[in-house]
């Protein structure tokens, strides 16, 4: 049953719609019978969720930058759920696995193996600061739980801070503190505690900063830690992927704020860590250590679902808690998939390449955003890029049915990528990409957007 319309508008956040006109549309007109056929059995066999559910299209192999579907159409797969930081089925992550598989193919609790123990400290070895405590799960939105849980223990505490807009996971603690409707809504009662500010987005600040950010919903930030007095952490995204990136010194002063009022701070780096934004941690562009970061998604290669949530020295408090506990914590296939990219990162220089192809891309799509006005505004840290369409840039009214139908051609000539918050074309390409592949995507997007809404008729 389809969702009525202001329901929609109200859940165009964290990905784009699968129920609209143009998603049906583009899939009447570009599907073969076998394509439709899976896709059927698709729907008939999994429960309907939002965002999942009816399926874009059918894969039959991902390698490198591109995805390719059962008809053979290839595409440069600007999306990946943000797992590819060093691209699909890289040749050493594979051999890594295969040998891992004939070795030891898993460990069963109570004992650890040596790929979870390296592992692990290979990541505290990476990690600023005093961030040495390692524990390792399934998934991102697992590992957010078991950071939601270690501070409560070790503050004696239970309330958090989050953001509006923010994603933490699909779990009820982590849509709890997370802010999307999609997740939220008619699901409550939800974990009690968890207080909800303004995320730091000057294009959309109820401050009213407007394009210069004064801070205020930093400083708010701290107005609600003071207020409640008894928070356990303030817990958010370094850099929201859509992406929003916050001014340089917010968290500094976010940082300040935790220290001085007694509440931890945990960074969900989930989707944008391992070098993505041109850091290994994008923490590491404000100066500040966090006391707990999550990292997931591209830590298993893009093959294992693989999480880590890294500690503070001193927040080895909770040996009496099962913090997480999973049956798959310590899983030796996972942790070799999770150790040979780690290799793969250092050893390609991927974080440098991120930071320099970043910046290409940065000035090119400015360059189309010159010329085509529905381009809105650009932004990006490294590969984490963000093109907003706007039909007024005064009243900064979303171009949201403008960005389905760009995305809709840019599938049509082999790009893929999502939509974010209704008109936020959400680039996010493999590390590994090369240039002329990245030159091949813009090129892609600047003529398509320039066919929605060409330059000379603004």
């Amino acid at each position: 049953m389809s969702e009525p319309h202001s329901n929609l508008e109200r859940l165009k956040s964290e990905g784009d719609l699968n129920l609209s006109p143009h998603r049906v549309a583009w899939s009447k007109a570009n599907h073969s019978p076998a394509t439709k056929q899976a896709l059927d059995d698709d729907s008939r066999y999994f429960l309907h969720q939002s965002l999942s559910t009816p399926c874009l299209n059918v894969l039959a192999s991902a390698r490198g930058a591109w995805i390719e579907d059962l008809e053979g159409r290839r595409y440069l797969d600007f999306h990946g759920n943000n797992v590819h930081q060093v691209g699909f089925a890289h040749p050493r992550v594979v051999a890594a696995i295969k040998q891992q598989l004939d070795e030891l193919s898993f460990c069963t609790r109570r004992y650890t193996c040596q790929p979870a123990i390296q592992l692990a400290a290979r990541l505290a070895a990476l990690a600023p600061g005093d961030l040495n405590r390692v524990l390792f799960a399934p998934g991102g939105t697992s590992a957010i739980g078991m950071a939601l849980k270690l501070a409560r223990v070790a503050t004696g505490r239970f309330k958090f801070v989050s953001m509006w807009e923010s994603f933490h996971g699909a779990s009820l603690d982590a849509i709890s503190v997370g802010g999307e409707a999609a997740f939220r809504q008619g699901i409550g009662p939800l974990l009690p505690g968890c207080e909800h500010v303004p995320p730091p987005d000057n294009r959309h600040c109820p401050f009213k900063c407007g394009h210069a950010c004064n801070l205020a919903c930093a400083d708010y930030v701290e107005y609600v830690l003071e207020r409640e007095g008894d928070v356990a952490a303030v817990i958010a995204e370094t850099i929201r992927c859509t992406p929003f990136i916050p001014p340089p010194d917010y968290w500094k002063r976010i940082r300040a704020a935790c220290d001085k009022h007694g509440a931890l701070l945990i960074l969900d780096e989930i989707p944008i860590g391992l070098g993505r934004t041109g850091r290994l941690f994008a923490f590491e562009h404000y100066g500040i250590v966090p006391d707990i970061v999550v990292l997931g998604k591209g830590l298993g290669g893009g093959i294992f679902p693989l999480a880590a949530m890294i500690a503070r020295e001193s927040l080895n408090v909770a040996g009496d808690k099962a913090l997480g506990h999973y049956t798959h914590e310590k899983n030796p296939v996972a942790c070799a998939a999770g150790l040979a990219t780690l290799a793969v990162i250092e050893e390609e220089k991927l974080v440098e390449r991120a930071s320099v192809l970043g910046n290409r891309a940065l000035k090119r799509l400015r360059e189309a955003a010159a010329r085509l006005h529905i381009i809105g505004d650009v932004r990006g840290l490294g590969l984490l890029l963000g093109v907003e369409l706007l039909r007024n840039a005064k009243t900064l009214e979303r171009a949201t049915d403008e960005a389905e139908r760009v995305m809709y051609l840019a599938l049509e000539r082999g790009l893929n990528f999502k939509i974010t918050m209704g008109n936020i074309l959400t680039l996010t390409p493999a590390l590994t990409i090369t240039q002329a592949e990245l030159d091949q995507a813009i090129d892609i997007l600047d003529r398509c957007i320039g066919e929605v809404c060409p330059a000379s008729v603004l």
